[in-house]
């Protein structure tokens, strides 16, 4: 931090105060950045041994606190005794990209290995999670997560000092805005485009729809929407190519109605967080956090590419 050029105001007390409304700074230290990764290590492990999401839920925030809280709370109703199979999440080897930001809220990333993998080979990964606070002395929370393998993660551009640089969500040297990224991919998946490159979760996702749409006695319809206010606001940092990766989180409802005398299929979770009788509808609601790699406007290759989706169902409503 000695290093950070601000400018500074003196108290009455003779202390030095750098203001982080108004001025350019890191939004956090690294030493705060590896004690905020630790806090939420152990709030999610003590959640997790007791499927318990008030155990947690001061950590995570954002598309993850809906899927993590939503996800907790339907494995409570299901294993009020707690996770039989719990094994402590462990985080380590952790590289911090730390933006310098003015004013609220302030963000940075966390790239870390975990023990849910293997740390050779194609199964080898890495957890990257983002973490967000309001304000000065509220906690980080964890407010996005992916999971890549170390040939996915990019270099980040970085200033002498190490900072790294955030994209504005209104960036308009990348072929598609942070902030365009949430409505463009509920419009994708209605109605295709060319916006995003074909993959797992783009063209696959959508041929798996028309698939599931029509099944014997099942009718499926999709409505996706952006979500990209507050804690689920899209967040972005430079690469050394000019690119930018890209964390944004959108809600996806699917809803099912059998024909007459045509039972659903209702798992236990789902009954879990489900208000309602499913006689014969059922509408399920997801919420899913994305990691996508953004070009610049002048590279050879235009389209966002995905790089991870993680989804988790956060209520249900029958009918």
């Amino acid at each position: 931090m000695a290093a950070v050029t601000a400018v500074l105001s003196w108290t009455a007390t003779g202390c030095v105060t750098v203001h982080g409304e108004r001025e350019i700074i890191p939004s956090v230290t690294r030493a705060e950045a590896a004690e905020a990764l630790t806090r939420f290590t152990v709030a999610y492990n003590a959640a997790d041994k007791a499927y318990n999401p008030a155990l947690d839920s001061g950590r995570v925030t954002g598309a993850l606190g809906a899927i993590n809280q939503a996800g907790l709370k339907a494995k409570q109703a299901t294993s009020p005794q707690g996770n039989p199979s719990h094994s402590p999440l462990e985080l380590t080897d952790a590289r911090f990209a730390i933006p310098e930001q003015r004013g609220w809220p302030k963000w940075f990333l966390a790239d870390t290995d975990s023990n849910r993998d293997r740390d050779s080979g194609p199964d080898d990964t890495r957890w990257l999670l983002v973490f967000t606070r309001d304000g000065a002395g509220l906690p980080w929370e964890a407010a996005y997560l992916s999971i890549l393998t170390p040939d996915e993660i990019p270099e980040f551009a970085t200033d002498a000092d190490g900072w790294a640089e955030p994209v504005p969500a209104d960036a308009q040297d990348l072929a598609v805005a942070p902030r365009a990224l949430g409505p463009g991919y509920a419009a994708y998946l209605k109605n295709g485009g060319g916006v995003f490159a074909d993959g797992q979760h783009t063209s696959d996702w959508r041929a798996e729809r028309v698939k599931n749409a029509n099944r014997p006695g099942i009718s499926t319809q999709y409505v996706d929407q952006a979500l990209d206010t507050e804690a689920f606001a899209p967040v972005g940092l430079r690469t050394k190519d000019g690119s930018a990766l890209v964390f944004f989180a959108t809600r996806h409802y699917e809803q099912q109605t059998a024909a007459s005398g045509v039972r659903l299929n209702i798992s236990a979770d789902v009954k879990a967080l489900m208000t309602g009788e499913a006689r014969s509808t059922v509408t399920l609601e997801r919420v899913s956090n994305q990691a996508v790699l953004v070009p610049s406007q002048e590279s050879s290759q235009p389209q966002v590419v995905f790089l991870n989706r993680i989804q988790g169902l956060t209520g249900a409503k029958g009918a």
